[in-house]
């Protein structure tokens, strides 16, 4: 079969890999029918990932067509149409059975594609262990394009949304505005928010955000307008979705008194500046964490299915999976105004 692999930094190629097949009895093969490129992604391809390692096949978003089973898979049979979620547990214990893959109990939780351990998604076919944790079924009402952003891009930014306690009448920050900044856009209003500002460096994202009904605002500006315009007040709730350490910095410096922080973006700084003096005497709360994909998807499927949430909005660009390694360029320059590219094996 065929796949992105990893080769060095800035060195993606479509080359051959090996067929997979199931890890265990637990495990299933999914034919992928889309696949998608994520922010976090980027690490990997600009040569700062989570291993030396290289060889491997990258990517954690898909969605597809089981085609084969483990005899211990109960929930899933070859011909259903899943999604995949881009987090994975040991599936045995209660967190990973409450759908917490990534507080996993035994500490086995894995992740798609970032290391050579769980190869990736983007390729022909999918080797899926835990299946009948890491499957979903595409219920009535969600599109393709629709469960693709279920797999990983919107459930991260819920989690971070509802770490970031949201009230009715809310004033919300939003660094970053890439897909999942976007889609914390859209669902802070959906938890209650009077007002988001979206805090990115790029004007056509910043303009995307306020198709979304956001005050768009540079990094540089924002500071200074979000004081202003709520008497300096500042923001009750940010949600940092870069993983940047300025745009950390910036999150804290616009929270208000007794505001929260909640940080999704990918950081993989060892030794942050924290700048705790600023934040005791706001009172801050400050969280961080990944994101357990499959304990989002009873709110979120039903947020979907009404039209509340649409988070297939942010589809930017499709392109073949042959194209991976275009569409990577592209997506590291952005290029072209590229916000999410599909690819298609």
């Amino acid at each position: 079969m065929k796949g992105l692999v990893y080769h060095g930094a800035e060195d993606i190629r479509y080359d051959d890999t090996e067929l997979p097949d199931p890890e265990d009895a637990r495990g299933a093969i999914v034919k992928v029918s889309a696949c998608g490129i994520c922010g976090s992604d980027l690490h990997i391809y600009q040569g700062h990932g989570f291993t030396e390692t290289t060889g491997f096949c990258v990517g954690h978003e898909a969605v597809g067509e089981v085609v084969e089973t483990g005899s211990a898979v109960s929930r899933f049979r070859p011909g259903d149409k899943v999604m995949i979620s881009a987090a994975v547990g040991c599936g045995n214990c209660r967190t990973c059975l409450a759908g917490k893959v990534s507080e996993c109990e035994l500490k086995q939780g894995r992740c798609f594609g970032i290391t050579e351990h769980l190869a990736g998604v983007q390729s022909d076919y999918a080797m899926v262990p835990t299946a009948d944790i890491t499957l979903c079924h595409i219920p009535d009402g969600v599109s393709d394009d629709q469960a693709l952003l279920l797999t990983d891009n919107m459930p991260t930014a819920w989690y971070g949304l509802r770490r970031a306690d949201i009230r009715p009448g809310a004033t919300v920050a939003v660094v970053g505005c890439g897909p999942i900044g976007l889609m914390a856009v859209q669902g802070a209003f959906v938890l209650g928010a009077a007002k988001v500002y979206a805090i990115d460096l790029v004007p056509e994202r910043r303009k995307a955000a306020e198709q979304f009904g956001a005050i768009g605002l540079s990094a540089e500006e924002a500071p200074a307008i979000i004081a202003e315009q709520t008497s300096g007040k500042m923001c009750d709730s940010v949600v940092e979705a870069v993983g940047a350490d300025p745009a950390i910095k910036l999150s804290i410096m616009v929270a208000s008194v007794a505001g929260t922080v909640s940080c999704i973006g990918v950081n993989q700084t060892r030794n942050f500046d924290f700048p705790m003096g600023l934040a005791f005497n706001k009172s801050l709360t400050f969280r961080t964490g990944l994101c357990s994909v499959p304990e989002t998807w009873p709110e979120l499927i039903p947020l979907v299915q009404s039209g509340k949430l649409t988070p297939e909005r942010v589809i930017s660009h499709r392109m073949p999976l042959s194209e991976g390694a275009e569409a990577y360029r592209r997506f590291n320059a952005r290029e072209d105004g590229v916000m999410k590219v599909v690819l298609t094996p």
